[in-house]
């Protein structure tokens, strides 16, 4: 019995502070348009990695959302991301291409980093390793799991104010 519960416990435990979902093989997506994204329309600004992060999304328009993103580094710039998230079949898939400072792709030329949309809830957008939250009118967390090449992840959180 004890056993039984440490185990849950931890579980417990370890679930605390998980924000992010991962999309599994018998998921099916949520419906979902792009006016219920509308809320990032703006621009952001916010620290990770050690430095300033920034993202600009346009308003919704023709089922889609655009995004720029750059993180500054040590007064340099380090990486940007292009992006949109957009309606497909009843439901919003999030996808982006990576950058380094002078514009040279990470991703092959028709690869695109692909996020299918899991779940809606009241503030918040749950996509395959990203959650877009909206704290209130000025303020929107978004997390992200974040894959390294080990083969680990770690769940990052880029808490954003309005510009």
């Amino acid at each position: 019995m004890k056993n039984l519960l440490l185990i849950v416990l931890l579980i417990g435990f370890g679930l605390q502070g998980q924000n992010t979902m991962t999309f599994l093989e018998d998921t099916v997506s949520a419906d979902a348009s792009i006016s219920q994204m509308e809320w990032m329309t703006g621009h952001w600004k916010g620290e990770a990695f050690g430095g300033v992060t920034e993202e600009i999304w346009s308003p919704p328009a023709a089922g889609v959302m655009m995004f720029v993103f750059r993180l500054i580094a040590k007064g340099e710039i380090n990486f940007y991301e292009i992006g949109h998230i957009r309606e497909v079949d009843n439901t919003l898939v999030f996808e982006l291409k990576h950058f380094d400072k002078d514009l040279k792709g990470w991703e092959e030329k028709d690869e695109v980093q692909r996020f299918r949309l899991i779940k809606v809830a009241e503030d918040r957008l749950y996509f395959d390793g990203f959650t877009f939250e909206k704290v209130g009118p000025n303020e929107i967390n978004i997390y992200g799991l974040i894959h390294q090449n080990d083969g680990s992840a770690e769940e990052i959180k880029f808490n954003y104010k309005r510009q």
